[in-house]
């Protein structure tokens, strides 16, 4: 039998064992309810990813502020992989419906792989090898995979099965490839399609409940809005090429940004880029807790120019008129007889270099330079090509006015100095030939008919080291600085012809000082030259950027200020009075009533040329600047294979004057 003190033992044991086991119970409970919250913390997987939000580019405006290039708005398919579904299945039955939508309403969509899009397979012919080498890196074929070895990887990668028509299979695999090309990512989203009509946007805006991941958004793109001003100036954008890569990762761009590629686009890229903004999604355990912009976008500068468009047009009309009247008389050009005129004419402001107005014939719109290229590129007479700074040409009698200046300014003659002209000039025995009998001529009278005569002997005595001198001076085989850039051209020199493969013979320097020889310049250059006797011998910067704003153009970031290049240090005070009264007096000369400088209310400053040129007998040159006595612009012009390009002389003026007012203010 036990005993008391068993029992007890008993029950004080079990006892301990309920303690314990109510220990161990409310222990447990406080792990499971009160301490839940403590315990998750410590298990929480926080991860962040950043996306680009494109800054708008900045627009290019006239001198008026009228907006030359700009934006607009388009609609286009954004897929964003932080909602796109993960499954195979589910994704490529969202692709294959948004095709479905785009392919109805004729909208296409994007698709790189280079691959034919229909059996039996094979690589597209325009396909680089490069990008076929990197496809194949990317999908993790072998160098001799074969098209269709390449289209069987893609569908098993990605699970597009034989639940899909062949047409339907290549249509995903091509987006499907296209994403992994452009890094679709939760940081990369990836458009799809752009520039959506009203239709296609409200079918999907329609069906956004179940097109997971996609979304229909505004984006900005370039738009052209007067391609017909200046557009060579104005310029092009497009993606970065492999070959720039590098270049723009250094500046901080993604290599999916569209840049300048030519023009003032190309040349103001930074001031119209802008800063890309940052946005910031958060996920904890994957689910999105967050999503705001840590970093702000900023859109680019507003580039405002130094032409006005009213201007540039007239200019344009002015040129197009001459060339359908007066250019090309001579029916041995070969361009002639295709239909063909070509020139071009610069303008500037004669106090600070600004480019007024800038054109070329033949030229383009714009707005039609993607759609008509391949047509543009094949079009006689070259459109795409810039006459006005690109074309080099002789500059013929007008180059007269840089020999001129040397002379008077190293006293080889004063403005009195006087050499005799029989209609011919004998040097070293050959005979070269004036334009007339004139006598006695100095300088001033000699620059108003142009005597070669004259000039020759002028030239003869200065020697080329000093024609050189001026002409680098005056900017001659020189850039000038433009912002666009520009053709240098060269100054006839013996060291120049040997480089050409030409002779230089004991007449060669005669022919360097009446502009005949091969001294090549452009017309933006002889309007610098024009510029420079306008302003005694002081050469401004020509420039094409005015300022540049924030992107509303309410604040004023920068503003050009003029600036000198060259300075001719004038030993006599009479050599830019002598040069400029021999020009007044050329504008007397041979100009029928309709196209008289003489009657304006104020003197006008021209000289004409008129340079031999292999292959189209002779070009018409002219140079001016107006008034003579307080120069507000400065001129040159060109018309190929043609004569009396002084006739759009008084056009140019009053143009001006209707466009900016009395020019004599």
């Amino acid at each position: 039998m036990r005993t008391l003190s068993e029992y007890i033992k008993t029950a004080l044991a079990v006892l301990l064992v309920l303690v314990s086991a109510i220990l161990c119970v409310f222990r447990l409970m406080k792990i499971q309810v009160v301490n839940t919250g403590a315990y998750s913390k410590r298990e929480v997987v926080t991860t962040s990813y950043t996306q680009k939000i494109p800054a708008t580019r900045g627009e290019i405006v006239d001198a008026a502020g009228t907006t030359l290039i700009g934006n607009s708005v388009c609609y286009a398919v954004v897929i964003d992989e932080k909602s796109f579904p993960s499954d195979n299945a589910a994704s490529n039955a969202i692709l294959l419906r948004l095709t479905e939508i785009l392919s109805r309403s004729g909208n296409e969509w994007q698709d790189t792989l280079p691959i034919t899009p229909d059996q039996p397979y094979d690589f597209k012919d325009d396909a680089e090898e490069s990008k076929l080498s990197a496809m194949k890196r990317k999908i993790g074929v072998n160098a001799y995979a074969t098209a269709q070895n390449c289209m069987d990887v893609l569908c098993d990668q990605y699970g597009i099965g034989d639940a899909f028509t062949d047409k339907q299979k290549r249509q995903i695999a091509g987006i499907r490839y296209t994403m992994l090309d452009d890094d679709f990512s939760i940081s990369n989203r990836f458009q799809l399609a752009k520039d959506l009509s009203l239709d296609t946007v409200t079918k999907l805006s329609e069906l956004s409940m179940i097109l997971q991941g996609v979304s229909i958004e505004q984006i900005p793109q370039r738009q052209i809005y007067a391609g017909d001003v200046i557009p060579h100036e104005l310029g092009t954008t497009g993606p970065i090429y492999a070959e720039n890569a590098q270049e723009y990762l250094d500046k901080g761009y993604s290599l999916d940004a569209i840049v300048g590629i030519s023009g003032i686009e190309k040349a103001m890229e930074e001031e119209l880029q802008g800063t890309d903004g940052v946005r910031t999604i958060t996920f904890e355990n994957g689910t999105a807790v967050s999503d705001e912009i840590t970093e702000p976008v900023n859109a680019g500068h507003t580039v405002q120019l130094t032409v006005n468009s009213e201007f540039q047009r007239g200019l344009q009309d002015i040129l197009d008129n001459f060339l359908g009247n007066f250019g090309n008389t001579n029916a041995r050009w070969e361009l002639k007889r295709r239909g063909v005129r070509s020139g071009a004419i610069v303008v500037l402001d004669a106090k600070t270099g600004a480019v007024l107005g800038e054109v070329t014939a033949p030229t383009y719109d714009l707005s039609e330079y993607s759609a008509n290229y391949s047509e543009l590129i094949e079009a006689p007479g070259n459109p795409l090509f810039n006459r006005a700074t690109m074309g080099l040409y002789r500059p013929g009698s007008t180059f007269k006015t840089i020999t001129a200046t040397a002379g008077l300014n190293e006293g080889i003659v004063e403005p009195a100095t006087s050499f005799y002209c029989d209609g011919t000039y004998r040097y070293m025995g050959t005979t070269f030939h004036c334009t007339g009998h004139h006598n006695y001529i100095a300088v001033a009278p000699a620059l108003r008919v142009s005597c070669n005569a004259y000039f020759y002997e002028l030239a003869r005595r200065l020697t080329i080291d000093k024609l050189v001198e001026y002409a680098d001076l005056y900017g001659i085989g020189q850039n000038t600085g433009l912002e666009t850039g520009d053709a240098a051209g060269w100054m006839a020199t013996p060291d120049k012809y040997r480089e050409l493969g030409l002779n230089w013979t004991v007449g060669a320097v005669l022919q360097a000082g009446i502009g005949n020889g091969d001294t090549m310049v452009s017309p933006l250059q002889l309007a610098c030259v024009a510029n420079t006797i306008a302003n005694k011998g002081t050469r401004y910067k020509p420039y094409l950027v005015d300022s540049v704003w924030d992107y509303n153009m309410q604040e004023c970031i920068s503003k050009t200020e003029p600036e000198v290049v060259a300075q001719i240090d004038l030993k006599h005070s009479y050599v830019y009075d002598s040069v400029r009264s021999g020009m007044v007096q050329a504008s007397g000369n041979g100009f029928p009533a309709k196209y008289s400088l003489q009657n304006l209310g104020y003197r006008v400053a021209i000289k004409t040329g008129t340079p031999q040129v292999t292959g189209r007998v002779q070009d018409s040159v002219f140079i001016g600047y107006a008034p003579a006595d307080d120069p507000k612009i400065a001129f040159a012009g060109i018309v190929e294979g043609g004569e009396y390009s002084k006739y759009m002389i008084r056009p140019i003026l009053e143009l001006y004057e209707d466009v900016y007012g009395d020019i004599k203010d």
